[in-house]
């Protein structure tokens, strides 16, 4: 922790909450997360040991000051000597605490040390030491939970003790899965219709899913190709991180848009025009005939007559406007028929 967690910033409207209650809420976002991960106690800081449940600012610096004079720690224990580190503060961060390649092999897990009688249990009756023991899945797999409960420790948290063991220092993030990329396709001239790629949902919107293929340019599934049923909402299908197989149905290079789907047999636009110089434009017209009737249209107005100084002629007035009865009072116009 280099920086006050209020300081990363949380959005334009930051400095509208109360800064007391924003402090209070990003502090305890931060502590639950360096609690769920745990903490090397030879490698952190200061600051970083004082986000621990337990361990003040004052404590944490001396912590800090006891390993800088003393050398590492070796085990969980040896934390109990330092300065205004009483019982009460060691239980609350001891579990949180890790000693990597300390006498212990347990130091390095989250299991508490009020639990280590419990794992003790565990190795009798496996028959293994402490150190095979950790990480062996196969024997952790074979113990029994309710074995091992008693009035200390029910059975959801042996449960958690063997899974902790399973997996000693497990990362509680789920696993980081990514697209594999079609090898040759690395911009979008390489895309072709009809095209069967692997890629990740990058964002939904109402009106569909954009999706990263590899190519430097996310395509777009709009919402009528994503599932073959009615879809009311895109995110009920995809949502962003969701790794898809998609068709690319359509090329269109100097726009650089890509059209995707993920039904897989949608037929695609034919191959050979990848400029988009013969696919009709939005308005149903291609941009030729467009042309076309414009002039046609400039052409109806010119023979409409002209009067005006760009040589387009103004149709008069209504006989019957008042422009009209004013005009003639003045003596510029002709009265009706019949008059002057």
């Amino acid at each position: 922790m280099k920086i006050d967690p209020k300081s990363i910033g949380v959005g334009q409207y930051q400095h509208d909450l109360s800064e007391v209650k924003l402090s209070r809420s990003l502090d305890a976002v931060v502590e639950d997360c360096v609690n769920g991960v745990g903490v090397d106690v030879n490698t952190a800081s200061a600051p970083l040991l004082a986000r621990v449940s337990g361990i003040t600012s004052g404590l944490a610096e001396n912590i800090v000051a006891h390993r800088d004079a003393n050398g590492p720690f070796t085990s969980r224990q040896a934390l109990k000597k330092v300065s205004r580190l009483g019982p009460k503060a060691y239980e609350q961060c001891a579990g949180f605490l890790r000693i990597r390649g300390g006498a212990d092999p347990l130091d390095a897990s989250s299991v508490h040390p009020e639990a280590y009688p419990v794992v003790r249990r565990m190795v009798k009756t496996s028959g293994e030491e402490v150190a095979s023991l950790v990480g062996n899945t196969a024997v952790l797999r074979s113990l029994r939970p309710a074995d091992f409960v008693d009035e200390t420790f029910g059975l959801p948290t042996v449960t958690d003790i063997l899974k902790e063991l399973e997996k000693p220092g497990r990362d509680p993030r789920p696993a980081f899965k990514t697209a594999s990329f079609k090898d040759g396709v690395e911009k979008i001239s390489d895309l072709e219709s009809g095209m069967v790629l692997e890629g990740v949902v990058t964002n939904v919107a109402a009106f569909g899913a954009f999706i990263d293929i590899g190519v430097h340019q996310d395509g777009l599934a709009h919402v009528s190709a994503l599932s073959r049923t009615f879809v009311k909402d895109p995110r009920d299908v995809v949502k962003p991180g969701d790794i898809v197989k998609v068709k690319v149905l359509d090329v269109d290079i100097p726009r650089k848009r890509i059209s995707l789907t993920l039904r897989l047999d949608d037929e695609a636009a034919p191959k050979g025009d990848p400029s988009g110089e013969g696919r009709p434009q939005r308005g149903g017209r291609p941009p030729q005939q467009r042309r076309q009737g414009g002039q046609q249209r400039q052409q109806g107005g010119q023979r409409g007559g002209g009067g005006r100084a760009d040589g387009s002629r103004q149709a008069p007035p209504p006989a019957n406007s008042a422009m009209a009865d004013a005009l003639r009072r003045a003596g510029l116009t002709d009265g009706p028929k019949g008059k002057r």
